[in-house]
């Protein structure tokens, strides 16, 4: 088998297509795996640079081939969208990101940095957090207009 030099992954819930070229920018990969044939596959071959669209389950999937020690880019997804060449498909979202990222090999704004599992969580627990300050900011304020009205202050104790 030829080597490998790069790998356009298109990820769903259950089926990963593969799309892989060669030196020569020959295609030499088509494949379309399940979840545990997709990592099956990536532990038995070398070391490679693959293109990920980038989305929320896209991370995992970065960290989890890292670590098998393949080199994982992110791309955004409207940066991949003009390189499909006919139907939005698996197929052809995963040709896109093979193609793509040797052009924005430059254009580093064009590619996402890969989250580790604490920073994805970290969104959404200041999100959550966020109405709980605006609720305890509120109550304060609240607060001191209470007493402000009643003729107390906060500094004498009245």
């Amino acid at each position: 088998m030829e080597q490998i030099i790069r790998i356009g992954m298109d990820t769903s819930k259950s089926v990963f297509q593969l799309h892989g070229v060669n030196a020569a920018e020959q295609p030499i990969l088509r494949r379309k795996l399940s979840r545990n044939e997709m990592v099956k596959f990536f532990e038995k071959i070398p070391p490679t640079t693959i293109a990920l669209e980038a989305c929320g389950g896209s991370h995992h999937w970065a960290r989890l081939l890292g670590d098998l020690g393949h080199e994982v880019k992110l791309i955004a997804p409207q940066l991949a969208k003009p390189y499909v060449k006919r139907g939005k498909n698996d197929t052809a979202d995963a040709e896109a990101l093979c193609e793509a990222y040797p052009n924005l090999f430059y254009a580093e704004a064009g590619k996402a940095k890969v989250l580790t599992e604490g920073q994805k969580r970290k969104p959404s627990n200041h999100n959550c957090r966020g109405p709980f300050v605006a609720l305890t900011v509120d109550n304060a304020r609240a607060h001191c207009t209470r007493n402000a009205a009643n003729g107390s202050s906060h500094r004498t104790g009245n």
